[in-house]
Formats: C-alpha cells, sequence, structure tokens
C-alpha cells in the first residue's frame, strides 16, 4: 500500500513541495519563543501591518500575469506571459516608489504611524517578492517541485537569523522584525533566475512578437479580472489586521498575526504545496474530463487529514499557548480556538480553488473576492465602529462562512462543466 501511495506521481509532488516547506516552517516555529521573548507584542503589530501592506500591494504587482504561466501548451506563450509579468512587477514598483515621494501626506494618512519608519522597506519587498511568485509559477510549469522546495528552506533560514539576530543586538526595535520578514518572503528568486537561464533560456531566446500578443488576447480575463480578484482576496485577510490595528490595543493585531501564522504553517504547508502541484496536473485533468473527479478526490483527501488535528488544537490551544509563548501571548491561544473552523475551510477549499482559472472562469473567482472583501473587511469595520472588543472574533466567523461559499460555488461550476 506505501509503495502503490508513494508511486502516485501528485503524491510524490506533493511529498517533495511538503518536505522543503516543513524544514522551513519548523525553524520558524522553533523561533517563535525566542522571538515573543526579544520582541513585543507592540513590535509584531508593526510586523503585522506591514505584512498587511506588502502582501496586498505584491499581490497585484504582476497583474496576476503570472497565474497562467503554468496553463498554455506552447512554452513560447508560457515564456512571454512570465516576461510580462515581471515586467509589470517592475513598472508597478516604480510606481510605488514615486507615490512615497511625491505624496507623503497621502502615504503617512494611511499607514499607521508606528510603520512609517519602514516605508521604503514597502517598495523593495514588492520588487523581491512579485519576482520570486513569478519565477515560481514558471518553475511549477517545468515542474521543478525541489528547487521550489529548496527556496521554502532559504527563505525560512534567512529570515529567521535575521530576526534572532537583529533582536539580540538591537532589543527593543521592530526593525529586525520586519526586515526578517521581508527576507523570509522572498528570498530565492535568484535561484530560480539560475535555473531558468540555465536550463530553460532557448526557450525565451525564440519569444518573437506574435508570441506576446497571443499571450494577451488569449489570457486576458487574469489581468482583467483576477487582479482585481486577488485585491479582493489578500485585503480581505489584510485590511481587517489593519483595521485591527487601528481600532484596538496596539498588541491586539501582534496576536492576531501569531493565531494565524502557528494555524497556516502546518495547514498551509500542506494546503500550499497541493494547491501547486494541484495547478499543475489540473490542467491536463481538464483537457482530459477528469477535473471534476480529480477535485471531489482532493478535497475528501484534504479534510480526512484536517478534521482530528483541528478539533483537538481548538480545545487545547489557549492552555498550551501560554507556555510556549509566554504568559504575555495568552490571547494568541484563544483566538486560535476561534479562528479554527475558518481555517479548516481555508485547508480543503484554498487548493482546489484554481479549478476556477484552469476552467476560465475567471469572472466567478472575480466576484467571489469581491463578496469575501465586502463579508470581512467591511464587517470588521462595521464592527470596529460600533464595538471595537468583538472584532477579532468576526473576522474569524467571516472567513468560515466566506470559504463555505467558496467551496460550494467550485463545486457547482466543475459539476457543470
Amino acid at each position: 500500500m506505501i509503495k502503490k501511495f508513494l508511486e502516485n506521481i501528485f503524491v510524490r509532488r506533493v511529498i517533495v513541495l511538503i518536505g522543503g516547506t516543513a524544514i522551513g516552517q519548523l525553524v520558524a516555529i522553533c523561533s517563535l519563543p525566542i522571538l515573543t521573548r526579544l520582541y513585543t507584542p507592540e513590535d509584531f503589530s508593526i510586523l503585522a501591518v506591514y505584512v498587511s501592506f506588502l502582501t496586498i500591494l505584491a499581490a497585484i504587482s504582476g497583474l496576476c500575469i503570472e497565474y497562467a504561466i503554468p496553463l498554455p501548451k506552447s512554452n513560447k506563450v508560457a515564456a512571454s506571459l512570465c516576461i510580462l509579468a515581471i515586467s509589470s512587477v517592475l513598472i508597478f514598483t516604480i510606481f510605488i516608489v514615486f507615490f512615497i515621494y511625491i505624496f507623503p501626506g497621502i502615504v503617512n494618512s494611511i499607514i499607521n504611524k508606528n510603520v512609517q519608519p519602514f516605508i521604503w522597506l514597502i517598495p523593495l519587498g514588492i520588487l523581491f517578492l512579485g519576482i520570486y511568485n513569478t519565477l515560481q509559477y514558471w518553475a511549477i510549469r517545468t515542474k521543478k517541485f525541489g528547487l521550489i522546495s529548496k527556496t521554502k528552506i532559504t527563505q525560512s533560514l534567512s529570515g529567521t537569523g535575521i530576526k534572532l539576530t537583529a533582536g539580540l543586538f538591537f532589543s527593543g526595535s521592530a526593525f529586525g522584525l520586519v526586515f526578517g520578514q521581508l527576507i523570509a518572503q522572498s528570498a530565492g528568486f535568484l535561484s530560480f533566475a539560475s535555473a531558468l537561464r540555465k536550463n530553460d533560456w532557448n526557450i525565451f531566446k525564440k519569444i518573437r512578437t506574435k508570441h506576446f500578443k497571443f499571450a494577451l488576447r488569449r489570457y486576458e480575463k487574469f489581468p482583467k479580472y483576477s487582479t482585481i480578484e486577488v485585491f479582493a482576496n489578500a485585503g480581505s485577510i489584510q485590511i481587517p489586521v489593519i483595521i485591527i490595528a487601528s481600532y484596538t490595543l496596539s498588541a491586539e493585531a501582534g496576536y492576531l498575526m501569531l493565531a494565524m501564522q502557528l494555524l497556516s504553517t502546518p495547514m498551509g504547508m500542506i494546503s500550499g504545496a497541493v494547491s501547486q502541484v494541484y495547478l499543475s496536473e489540473g490542467a491536463d485533468k481538464y483537457h482530459k474530463g477528469e477535473l471534476s473527479a480529480f477535485t471531489r478526490k482532493t478535497i475528501y483527501g484534504l479534510a480526512k487529514i484536517a478534521i482530528v488535528p483541528s478539533v483537538l488544537i481548538a480545545v487545547f490551544a489557549p492552555n498550551l499557548i501560554a507556555y510556549f509563548l509566554g504568559e504575555n501571548w495568552s490571547r494568541t491561544g484563544v483566538l486560535i480556538s476561534w479562528m479554527i473552523p475558518w481555517f479548516f475551510m481555508q485547508f480543503v477549499t484554498s487548493p482546489v480553488s484554481t479549478s476556477l482559472y484552469i476552467t476560465d472562469n475567471q469572472k466567478i473567482a472575480f466576484y467571489l473576492q469581491i463578496v469575501g472583501m465586502l463579508l470581512r473587511a467591511g464587517g470588521v469595520y462595521l464592527f470596529a465602529s460600533i464595538d471595537s472588543r468583538y472584532i477579532v472574533e468576526y473576522y474569524a466567523f467571516s472567513g468560515l462562512l466566506f470559504y463555505i461559499i467558496y467551496l460550494i460555488v467550485v463545486l457547482a461550476v466543475i459539476n457543470k462543466k
């Protein structure tokens, strides 16, 4: 049975990705008890707001053209998409730099004053993270899952090392957390670039104007619909964090960030790996008419993996977190219990959500994410205006509700196809 399991190409590729991600995440988790004693909850709140802005802006920097890279049958068309995405990242980064320089008053009114000293790390992070994401999709297309796994280890080791070193030698400053996080999200893009130049550069040299024209015409829905969709997706997660940091005690966003990190580490490690392999394999399944069965099998397998650990975490987290992170962080354990149902639904839904891209239903994904942002960010803002005591709890409930709606729509779409 084990031999048959490991002979499955899908499973093997997931294991390769999980292996690298697991090592990287293990390093990050093992460092948390030290980091929470080197930095204060307020420092982590600054990090949470910085990460929120960086995540939202980097997600749309490539106009979502990178998402289409694994899909074309022609390598030349895929390579032209890769160049278009990187060009978009460069132009977007330059635009952000000029915006910060020309309109400092607007920027200062948007960004929390505690985060303003780190403002110039935002465009730098956009550039690095945008290029990393684009080259990662090229690696997914060429099925270099081992290389992706190695970059995950590089990111975690380098980012964690910077955070620990800065915390030990520059105590009382959040700079180490912020700069370490930038490296932890983007380190490794040079490895992707080196592999591309070594193995695939001949493809890029053969690109002609007709390939760019075809790529823009055939995959126009990605910049047209997916950019706003991805902005809404990132915004529905990150904008509430910014609102919570503004309307509640300064430490609340730090508690929330660690709760999300501790939950997303085990779940995101598996779900993210499955998502990348699902996207790679799903296009082939779609052409063969097997996507519906493949998707249901993936959902069922993910649910079996997550149900028991989710229940155990929800029950024991409030008591265990205080010992793990320190007494100052007991609030994080309470938030984890509230967020478990949300993360369970996200775990089983996120990997198969790319089926909407595979089936050319970017418009549906776009509307879903708009609904999600209104439900989550809009609801958090409403709660913050009325009574800020329970906005984090509402945020957790809105996440659960959103992913239930999303899964229902995905199943309806692929069954129809």
